[in-house]
């Protein structure tokens, strides 16, 4: 019970820091927003994956939006997510999406859930029951929507209404490059896992992301440092009005991940790089969304 009770203080007192670090230091670029040019250099990690918490505060801030209400899908137990900071710092509204099981247990143990109004949604998201999951949370529309399920994001999307978010998260595969729209395709139960033993096949390429974001009313406003989760504004907000200095890199600067997250068919560790990756998954089927047909990754990129 000593040993339990220790470490909830040193656990609580470790989150405490990571928030009042984190707030200085957004509270000090706030004073550079206006001037910054490179997306990347608003990058900064607190309790999101890697840097979305910066880039993150940057487009709110930049919106003059004070109090948003957000949807996540993909958040596992919610230590490490996109919106976990603003939820705990700001006192939000929020609906967060994840199929594990116990999510609201484990939920529970990493935060302060009264902190705002947070609902808990345990649940496996897919293209049939998106719009229910919203509606049922009357979550029709938000400030944030985030989205990243390692899976079948694209079709997801694709079901979604025009104007759906303000502020729109989107992960996508670097591995697929810069210059194609593909995803892969839009199986039940999508497992990243089951899909190929790499964990390597999965969701979408950074055009067809930009893509169907357009037809949502959207545009793309740049990516994290790490290269796979992509950020996107409504069109109701003006670039030139909204971002006037900051510079829109081409997709073929984003898609240069170093990441190296691969695995055998044990699941142990293989960390493939470059060509590697998709020597790797060079059998495995993705849509060409363009010619809305299934081809095997080797007829693609000719590997």
């Amino acid at each position: 019970m000593i040993k339990s009770f220790l470490k909830k203080i040193i656990f609580n007192y470790q989150n405490d820091k990571k928030r009042m670090i984190g707030l200085s230091h957004l509270m000090n670029m706030r004073e550079k927003y206006q001037t910054i040019s490179n997306f990347n250099d608003l990058d900064f990690k607190i309790f999101s994956q890697n840097g979305e918490d910066g880039l993150l505060d940057y487009l709110l801030h930049s919106l003059k939006i004070v109090k948003p209400e957000f949807i996540e899908i993909g958040v596992g137990d919610y230590a490490e997510s996109n919106t976990r900071f603003i939820f705990e710092t700001r006192s939000l509204k929020g609906l967060i999406i994840d199929c594990i099981p116990n999510l609201k247990k484990k939920i529970n143990q990493n935060i302060k859930t009264w902190r705002g109004d947070l609902n808990i949604e345990e649940v496996f998201i897919s293209p049939e029951n998106i719009l229910e999951i919203l509606s049922r949370n009357e979550f029709n529309n938000s400030d944030i929507f985030s989205l990243d399920i390692d899976g079948i994001d694209y079709w997801i999307l694709e079901q979604l209404p025009k104007n759906f978010a303000k502020i729109a998260i989107i992960e996508y595969n670097p591995i697929f490059g810069n210059d194609l729209e593909i995803t892969v395709p839009n199986i039940k139960n999508f497992s990243r896992n089951n899909y190929h033993h790499s964990n390597l096949c999965y969701g979408m390429s950074i055009k067809a992301a930009v893509k169907i974001m357009q037809k949502k009313n959207f545009y793309f406003i740049g990516t994290n440092l790490l290269r796979n989760n992509a950020f996107f504004v409504s069109n109701n907000f003006d670039k030139i009005e909204y971002f006037k200095n900051l510079k829109i890199t081409k997709l073929s600067e984003n898609v240069n991940s170093n990441i190296r997250e691969s695995r055998d068919k044990s699941g142990k560790q293989t960390y493939l790089s470059g060509q590697n990756k998709l020597n790797e998954i060079k059998e495995c089927e993705v849509i060409d969304i363009k010619e809305n047909c299934t081809k095997k990754i080797n007829e693609i990129f000719e590997i």
